[in-house]
């Protein structure tokens, strides 16, 4: 129990720090503007949300990763976004829909290749 705590308090460092460092906010939470204004990156959204709702982590997962922008903020917000979602997940919801927090901040780490954040993770 302890373990899992400081892993989920490790993830929203994560998140926090790569919201300041690429987004210069604090806290991320992906905004859906109104239906007729939509983004390709709100139907993405919906879309995961959709799938998590679902126990489809993994898919969900994929695609964020297959439409992924870096020469777009929105998308990092997008992808921080879903990271901070699923690591608001009860562990057992995760364990049943095979998913960790370890794959949670391995994707984080992922997201901050993808967009070069400079020194995060060696």
């Amino acid at each position: 129990m302890f373990e899992q705590d400081y892993i989920m308090r490790k993830i929203k460092d994560l998140v926090r720090f790569l919201a300041r460092t690429f987004l210069n906010k604090d806290v991320v939470t992906y905004e859906l503007p109104i239906v007729e204004e939509y983004t390709k990156t709100d139907y993405i959204h919906e879309e995961l949300i959709i799938l998590l709702e679902q126990g489809k982590i993994n898919e969900a997962e994929n695609l964020l990763f297959e439409n992924l922008q870096t020469d777009d903020k929105r998308y990092m917000e997008l992808a921080l976004d879903f990271y901070e979602r699923l690591n608001n997940f009860e562990d057992g919801f995760l364990e049943e829909n095979n998913f960790s927090r370890e794959e949670i901040r391995e994707g984080l780490k992922e997201i901050a290749k993808e967009f070069r954040v400079p020194n995060f993770f060696n």
